[in-house]
């Protein structure tokens, strides 16, 4: 088992526990629709957790360049350095 050292990976990986209710294994290269079968609706819902906890606002056409957890995790850390 990977250990996870990044917070923010922590932190969706959190969020996608929640929305998905059921626990998951992530480490920053897992594919977010094939590793976690997440489908855009509970991706939106993981987006709005992940909004929530961070007070960000992720921008929907940014999404199109998600697609591991470490995706996520740095659109998110973008996001959070420009504020």
């Amino acid at each position: 088992m990977d250990l996870i050292t990044n917070p923010t990976v922590l932190e969706v990986a959190r969020a996608a526990e929640v929305v998905l209710g059921r626990s998951v294994h992530v480490t920053a290269a897992s594919d977010i629709s094939r590793d976690l079968a997440v489908d855009s609706l509970a991706l939106m819902n993981i987006v709005m957790e992940l909004e929530d906890r961070f007070d960000i606002s992720i921008p929907i056409d940014r999404l199109s360049e998600v697609q591991t957890v470490g995706d996520l995790s740095s659109l998110i850390d973008n996001i959070r350095n420009k504020a």
